[in-house]
C-alpha cells in the first residue's frame, strides 16, 4: 500500500512528466489557434476569389493557371514538402522518426510555406481543403516544439506527431472524436497505448480553442433534423454506399495513377503541368457557373441546409458532384499545396441531392447525409472516421446507424477499385519522387 501511494505521488509531481504533459497541451493550443486563423483567412480567400470574378467569368483562364504556377514554383524552390495534402507527407515523418528527412517534412519552414501557400491557392480558385495541410502543420508544430523542448524519444517518435495530426482535424472541422479517430485509423496503425490519453487531451483542447476563436459553438452545416423511414433509409444506405464507393474508389485510383504517371515528368516539366492543370481548373468552373472553386463548403452547406424542402436555394445542379471531383483532381495534380478533404465531402453532398430525387421528399435531408458520408468514406477509406466526421458536423445523431452501413458499404466498395489507401498511395508516391532528386534517401514506407 505505501509502495503504491510512493508511486501515485511520484506520478503525480514528477517534474518531467508534467514538463511533457505542459508540451503536450501548449503544443495543443497553438494547433487550435493555427487551425481557427487558417480557417478565417481561407475563408477569405475563397470569398474573395469569388467576388472578383464574379463580374468577369473568363478572369479564371489568366488568375487561375498562373497562380497555379505560381504556388509551384514557390513551392518548389522554398518549400519542398509542402506540395500536396500533408497528410502523406505526415505518413512519412512516422515512419522516418529521427532522420532528416522527418526534420525537413516538419520544419516550421515547411508548416509556414503549407499555410500560406494553401490558403494563396484558394485566392486563386483551386479546388482544395485545409483539413490535410492542417494535419501537416499541427504536426509540424507538436513535433518542432517536442525538439526544442528535449521531450523524452518515446513521445517524439509518434506522439507528438500523432497528437498534432489528430489535433488538427479535430481544430478543422471542429470534431474531437474524428480528430482522434483519425489519428488512431489513419496515422497511428501500431500506437504505443501510453500516449493515448494525451493524445485525446490534446486533440479536443485543439477543438476547444478553435471554438472559442470563432466565438460559438458552431457547426459547419447546421443543425440537420431527418425523417427516418426504415424501409426506405436502408435501400438508400445501399445506394449511397455502393455509388459513393465506386466513384470514391474510381477518384483515388485514378489520382494514384495520375500522379505516378507523371512522376517522371515533374522534374523539369512542373510549371508547365501546373498550368495545365489551371486552365483545366478554370474551364470546369466556366461550366459550372463558378461552383467548383474553393473548398466546397458554401455548395455543401447549401445543399444540406436545402434539402427536403419545397424551395431550394442552392445553385448547384446535377452535374455539380462531377464537376467538383475533376476539378479536385486537376487541383491535387497540379502539385500545389491543398487538401482533398473539405472537395470530397462537398462532392458527396452533390451525389447525395442527386440519388435524394429518387426517393421521398422527407427522406432528401437524410440521403444528403448518406450521400456525404459514402463518398468521402470511399475516398479515404477510414470508414469510422468518415462516418464521425460527417455526424459531428452536420450534428445529426438519428442517422448514426446508417451513416456507419453506408460507411462501412462504400469503404469496402471503394477497395475493390482502390487496393491501396490513397494517402498510403501518395506517401509511397512522394517517396518515389524524392529518391529521384534525392538518390541518397532510401524509402522505408
Amino acid at each position: 500500500m505505501r509502495r503504491h501511494i510512493r508511486r501515485t505521488k511520484h506520478r503525480l509531481f514528477n517534474r518531467t512528466a508534467w514538463r511533457t504533459r505542459l508540451i503536450f497541451w501548449l503544443g495543443a493550443v497553438l494547433v487550435g489557434g493555427m487551425a481557427a486563423t487558417f480557417a478565417l483567412l481561407g475563408e477569405f480567400a475563397d470569398h474573395s476569389f469569388r467576388e472578383y470574378i464574379a463580374a468577369t467569368p473568363w478572369l479564371p483562364f489568366v488568375v487561375t493557371p498562373l497562380g497555379f504556377v505560381l504556388i509551384s514554383w514557390l513551392t518548389r524552390r522554398f518549400f519542398a514538402g509542402a506540395e500536396g495534402s500533408g497528410i502523406p507527407q505526415t505518413l512519412v515523418a512516422i515512419e522516418r522518426t529521427g532522420d532528416d528527412l522527418c526534420q525537413r517534412l516538419l520544419s516550421i519552414r515547411v508548416a509556414v510555406g503549407k499555410f500560406v501557400l494553401t490558403v494563396l491557392g484558394l485566392f486563386v480558385g483551386g479546388s482544395i481543403g485545409r483539413e490535410g495541410p492542417t494535419v501537416h502543420i499541427g504536426a509540424a508544430i507538436m513535433y518542432s516544439i517536442g525538439r526544442h523542448m528535449h521531450v523524452p524519444a518515446r513521445y517524439l517518435e509518434r506522439g507528438l506527431i500523432l497528437t498534432g495530426g489528430g489535433a488538427g482535424i479535430a481544430a478543422a472541422f471542429n470534431t474531437p472524436l474524428a480528430g482522434i479517430m483519425f489519428a488512431i485509423e489513419e496515422m497511428a496503425r501500431s500506437f504505443d497505448r501510453r500516449n493515448s490519453g494525451m493524445m485525446m487531451i490534446g486533440i479536443v483542447l485543439a477543438g476547444m480553442v478553435a471554438i472559442i476563436v470563432h466565438q460559438d459553438n458552431y457547426n459547419y452545416y447546421s443543425a440537420l433534423p431527418a425523417t427516418l423511414d426504415a424501409g426506405f433509409v436502408w435501400l438508400a444506405v445501399l445506394v449511397c454506399g455502393v455509388v459513393g464507393g465506386v466513384l470514391g474508389g474510381s477518384f483515388s485510383q485514378f489520382l494514384i495513377s495520375a500522379s505516378t504517371r507523371l512522376r517522371p515528368y515533374m522534374p523539369k516539366h512542373a510549371l508547365k503541368i501546373a498550368f495545365i492543370c489551371g486552365l483545366i481548373v478554370a474551364a470546369l468552373g466556366l461550366l459550372s457557373g463558378g461552383m467548383i472553386y474553393g473548398t466546397g463548403y458554401i455548395e455543401a452547406k447549401e445543399i444540406v441546409g436545402c434539402a427536403g424542402t419545397a424551395v431550394c436555394t442552392a445553385k448547384t445542379d446535377v452535374f455539380y458532384p462531377v464537376l467538383k471531383i475533376l476539378a479536385t483532381m486537376a487541383t491535387y495534380l497540379s502539385g500545389i499545396p491543398g487538401g482533398i478533404f473539405a472537395p470530397s465531402l462537398a462532392s458527396g453532398a452533390g451525389l447525395g441531392s442527386n440519388i435524394a430525387a429518387y426517393f421521398p421528399m422527407e427522406l432528401a435531408s437524410a440521403v444528403v447525409v448518406l450521400g456525404m458520408v459514402g463518398y468521402f468514406s470511399a475516398v479515404v477509406q477510414t470508414p469510422i472516421t468518415a462516418f464521425i466526421i460527417v455526424m459531428e458536423m452536420t450534428d445529426n445523431q438519428d442517422l448514426l446507424l446508417a451513416m456507419m452501413a453506408t460507411s462501412l458499404i462504400a469503404s469496402g466498395t471503394s477497395k475493390l477499385i482502390c487496393r491501396k489507401s490513397i494517402y498510403l498511395a501518395l506517401a509511397e508516391n512522394f517517396l518515389a519522387n524524392l529518391k529521384m532528386t534525392e538518390p541518397q534517401e532510401k524509402p522505408k514506407l
